[in-house]
């Protein structure tokens, strides 16, 4: 059964932050976003810079106390992508709200396989001049254990 105002985006060959920053508006309208093929998503640059740039700022944290207690990092295709969208939402209710209707899936879940999918024109990864790097090579080089060569 659907919710009438639930929308399911394909990820598959768009550009992260463009992507996020739709997702985003339609959350704060009010609806349900379940975005499927999240490993994917296409973040715009070089390999190398794009990899040192997440290992800095995601794992780059240091701390005197013990690495057990530490905050977690978002290593995965799925939480990386709602680290972008949480980003673009207001620092308040309504964005925890609104964060809340987000679903995100590495690949297409049986319950949302015969669902008609969206994807957004102005996001695709086709109007980039150079290939860029998808999220499952970014979490891989995270330390992101789920990835399947395949999706590589």
């Amino acid at each position: 059964m659907s919710h009438p105002r639930e929308v399911v985006v394909d990820g598959s060959n768009m550009v992260l932050g463009r992507l996020a920053s739709r997702v985003a508006k339609l959350l704060l309208e009010g609806y349900r976003v379940h975005v499927v093929n999240v490993e994917r998503i296409t973040v715009s640059g070089r390999k190398n810079m794009i990899v040192q740039s997440y290992k800095r700022t995601v794992l780059g944290v240091k701390s005197h106390y013990s690495h057990k207690w530490r905050p977690k990092r978002p290593r995965s295709p799925v939480r990386l992508f709602k680290k972008t969208v949480w980003g673009m939402l207001p620092k308040n209710n309504k964005g925890l709200k609104a964060l809340r209707r987000l679903k995100a899936y590495v690949g297409v879940p049986e319950d949302l396989k015969n669902r008609e999918t969206i994807q957004f024109p102005e996001a695709s990864a086709a109007k980039l001049s150079r290939p860029g790097v998808t999220l499952a090579v970014i979490a891989r080089e995270l330390g992101w254990k789920g990835a399947t060569p395949s999706i590589l």
